[in-house]
C-alpha cells in the first residue's frame, strides 16, 4: 500500500499566528507567489527564489499613537513630579528654600516646552470653569504677613478662579479662616475682565473687590489697600500650558500661577 502524504494546510499545522499574519500580508503585496506557481528548489546553501525580494513592513498608523501615548506619559508623569514637588509648601506664598523653588520652576519649564495647547485664547472652552491654585511665587513675607495677621491668627485658605468665558470674566475667591473663631472665616473675592490680546495672552483689568463676611473686613480694613494690591490681578496674563486639569500662566509682575482643575463650584 501506497501512502498518500500531503502538505498539511495553514490552518491545520501548528504555525505560529504572527507567522501567518505576515505570510498574508506578503500575498496582498506580491512577495509571495501563488499556488500555482511551479514549485522553486532552494538549494542548500540558502540560495533564495527568484520572487523573493527584502521587505519591511511600516505601522504608521501605530507609529503615531504610540508617539502620542509616549508623550501623553511623559507629560503625566512630569505632571506627577510637579504635584509632588508643591506638596505642603503652602502654595509657597511665605516662601520656600531655593532648591525646592529651582526644583518646581524647572519642572514648569518642561511642561511649558510641552505645551498641548498653543495657542490657547483660540480654545477658550479649555480655560472656562473652576481652578485651584496649587503654586505661585506671588509672596507674603516679613512685614507684610506680620501686617496681615496672617503669622499668627488669620490662616490662608484655598485660592480659586473661576472663569466664564461667554462673559469675559474672571473672579478670583481667596479663602481665609480664624484660628478659634469661626465668624471670622470668608473670603476675599476680585472681579476682573478679560480681553484677548493674542493666541496667548490677555489683558486683565480689575473690576471691583468685596470681603466678606463683615467681620473679616473689620480685621482687614487697616490694612485693605495692602491686600488688595497682593492679589490685584490687573494687567496681562500669558498662558503657556493647558491642558484637561492643569494651567499655568505667567504675568507682567514675573509671578507664575500653577493651578488644577477643580469640578466642585460650590466654593463661594
Amino acid at each position: 500500500m501506497v501512502t498518500k502524504l500531503g502538505q498539511p494546510s495553514m490552518r491545520d499545522s501548528h504555525v505560529s499566528p504572527l507567522i501567518c499574519r505576515t505570510l498574508n500580508v506578503m500575498k496582498l503585496q506580491g512577495f509571495v507567489p501563488a499556488r500555482n506557481h511551479s514549485r522553486i528548489s532552494i538549494s542548500r546553501f540558502g540560495e533564495r527564489p527568484s520572487w523573493f525580494r527584502p521587505f519591511t513592513i511600516v505601522k504608521v498608523a501605530e507609529h503615531n499613537s504610540g508617539s502620542s501615548l509616549v508623550e501623553y506619559e511623559t507629560l503625566a508623569q512630569k505632571k506627577r513630579e510637579l504635584y509632588q514637588a508643591v506638596e505642603g509648601i503652602n502654595r509657597g506664598i511665605f516662601g520656600i528654600p531655593s532648591a525646592k523653588n529651582s526644583e518646581i520652576q524647572s519642572l514648569v519649564k518642561q511642561l511649558e516646552s510641552q505645551n498641548p495647547t498653543p495657542d490657547p485664547t483660540l480654545e477658550l472652552d479649555k480655560l472656562a470653569g473652576c481652578w485651584r491654585l496649587v503654586y505661585s511665587t506671588i509672596s507674603i513675607l516679613g512685614s507684610k504677613r506680620t501686617k496681615l495677621g496672617l503669622r499668627d491668627f488669620i490662616s490662608l485658605d484655598d485660592f480659586f478662579q473661576t472663569i466664564d468665558i461667554s462673559k469675559s470674566k474672571a473672579v478670583n475667591v481667596i479663602k481665609f479662616s480664624a484660628r478659634g473663631l469661626s465668624l471670622l472665616s470668608g473670603q476675599l473675592s476680585i472681579e476682573a475682565s478679560f480681553k484677548i490680546a493674542s493666541k496667548t495672552r490677555v489683558d486683565i483689568n480689575f473690576e471691583n473687590s468685596t470681603i466678606t463676611p463683615d467681620q473679616l473686613m473689620n480685621v482687614f480694613r487697616k490694612n485693605y489697600d495692602l491686600l488688595l494690591g497682593i492679589f490685584n490681578p490687573e494687567g496681562w496674563l500669558e498662558i503657556t500650558y493647558v491642558d484637561d486639569t492643569m494651567r499655568i500662566g505667567r504675568d507682567d509682575k514675573d509671578n507664575i500661577f500653577v493651578l488644577e482643575r477643580f469640578e466642585d463650584n460650590d466654593n463661594s
